[in-house]
């Protein structure tokens, strides 16, 4: 079975030979895969899928090919402390783990900060040709055979934080409403630009999303998701739906919103990512929204991957494909890009446990 049918079967509720999956992976993470699978000559991996060659997701013999557009591809833009194209000031950070050191970056300057700032703010081109090359490349290369997904995730929320601070535009909110809509509007009008041309280019699916839960709760309240960015988030699947109804939609927060699902679903949503199962229970939700909901994810980032014992990754793999991927739905994989700190035993289980391979099979 190809690897797009098999995902399209999944999308439709149906059981195809085996769960399609979606693994991505730190740039660290990757540079150990690369040396364990002897992939020589690959570039630096950008986990959201900006500029990849995709031999290691070829390799897996993963489903989806991703390629992002979009203020979240400027995580991994470089070591040391940086400034983005948006304005946005990044402090790179070394952490330790027993297979070696890595990096992880955090936003520490706002070019909005400051109110005076807003009026003459001008966020960077999305209609830049450069911009989709990647993308072109992608659809023309791999449409044949994989499910291509156009990433535009941190669509609204999370690049306006960025721009503004955290504290400050939860301030705005109370304090300057008026303000905190025209700053949700820059990266709305960016990432709805953006996921448009995606469509009109042939992408199969659009990852749209904010991360607005914690381990426990929302950190975004429902009320004020619906007043202020589930209006947003309709007009862009409802414009993008209208190029191509067959087009997927995809949204991805991290943490607990139960709250909003049944409010995503409303608006048009298709699959909901990464299902955290340290914050929502997944055979819950395949129980309460499965039949209007796909899901893509599942796996434990938190403590299982990390953590765990590769029988404990195998058990929870299989307990997903027998409660989430039952009659089809899921898109299984890590709920975060895998990290530094996994063990490549851990790894492994979860890839062979999801598509019946070897791992000496996989670097024949």
């Amino acid at each position: 079975m190809r690897h797009r049918e098999r995902v399209l079967m999944a999308l439709h509720h149906e059981e195809p030979d085996r769960c399609p999956m979606q693994v991505s992976f730190t740039p660290e993470f990757a540079e150990r895969l690369q040396a364990d699978l002897e992939v020589k000559g690959t570039p630096a991996h950008n986990p959201h899928g900006g500029g990849n060659t995709y031999e290691l997701e070829r390799v897996l013999d993963e489903d989806l090919i991703l390629t992002s557009i979009g203020w979240a591809n400027s995580y991994y833009q470089q070591e040391g402390d940086y400034v983005d194209e948006w304005g946005i000031g990044w402090k790179s950070v070394e952490y330790k783990t027993p297979y070696g050191i890595g990096r992880y970056t955090e936003a520490v300057t706002h070019p909005l900060e400051r109110v005076e700032n807003v009026a003459a703010y001008k966020a960077p081109d999305p209609n830049r040709p450069e911009l989709y090359q990647e993308a072109a490349r992608a659809i023309e290369q791999f449409r044949d055979e994989y499910w291509i997904v156009g990433v535009t995730v941190t669509t609204i929320l999370e690049t306006a934080v960025a721009l503004r601070g955290f504290t400050q535009l939860l301030k705005d909110i109370k304090i300057h409403p008026d303000l905190f809509e025209k700053l949700l509007e820059i990266p709305y009008h960016y990432h709805l630009t953006a996921a448009t041309t995606l469509v009109q280019m042939g992408v199969d699916m659009i990852w749209l999303g904010d991360d607005i839960g914690g381990q426990t709760g929302m950190l975004f309240s429902p009320l004020h998701w619906r007043k202020f960015l589930k209006p947003r988030m309709a007009e862009v699947i409802t414009s993008l739906k209208t190029i191509n109804p067959d087009v997927k939609i995809a949204y991805h927060s991290d943490g607990y919103i139960e709250p909003i699902i049944p409010d995503l679903i409303e608006i048009g949503l298709d699959v909901l990512n990464p299902i955290q199962p340290a914050c929502m229970d997944p055979a819950e939700l395949k129980k309460k929204y499965g039949r209007n909901l796909c899901f893509w994810g599942s796996i434990d980032e938190q403590r299982t991957l990390p953590f765990g014992t590769p029988a404990l990754v195998e058990a929870e793999v299989r307990l997903r494909l027998n409660t989430l991927g039952k009659n089809g739905g899921l898109i299984i994989g890590p709920t975060h890009h895998v990290q530094l700190d996994t063990p490549l035993e851990n790894f492994w289980a979860m890839i062979n446990t999801i598509t019946g391979t070897r791992y000496v099979d996989l670097k024949k």
